[in-house]
């Protein structure tokens, strides 16, 4: 599998990360089967998800077999690379492309809660070692 689609311009939307979820979460799945795991919580259709799907297989982010007169979706990016990659666009683009900025906003801002605040420092101290 690749990292990320081929052409670094061509990004996953937010509602096509939602099928991308679906297909990290069990694949290959039909079209019919994404849609029913994504369709109820957003409202969407069945042709909603189709076109979703064909973006991302323009995209490389999803690959097709046929099976049948269907076809099944499966993803072609490993869902940790792919948040590697939108972490690091994130901080690059945000803060400099450094993290430590990114922690103070979340702290500052709240975002971040007694036990988060433990987590990434015990996280920092196994770094350490």
């Amino acid at each position: 599998m690749t990292d990320q689609p081929e052409d670094p311009g061509e990004r996953i939307s937010e509602a096509e990360h939602a099928v991308m979820e679906a297909l990290w979460e069990a694949s290959p799945l039909t079209a019919t089967e994404v849609s029913d795991r994504v369709s109820e919580a957003r409202g969407w259709s069945l042709a909603t998800v189709k076109t979703l799907l064909s973006r991302l297989v323009a995209k490389r982010a999803v690959a097709t077999e046929p099976d049948g007169r269907r076809f099944l979706y499966s993803p072609t990016i490993e869902r940790t690379d792919y948040v590697d990659s939108e972490s690091r666009r994130l901080v690059d683009r945000l803060f400099g492309g450094r993290a430590a900025p990114l922690v103070a906003h979340l702290v500052e801002a709240e975002a971040l809660n007694e036990d988060d605040i433990a987590e990434i420092e015990r996280l920092i101290r196994e770094f350490r070692k």
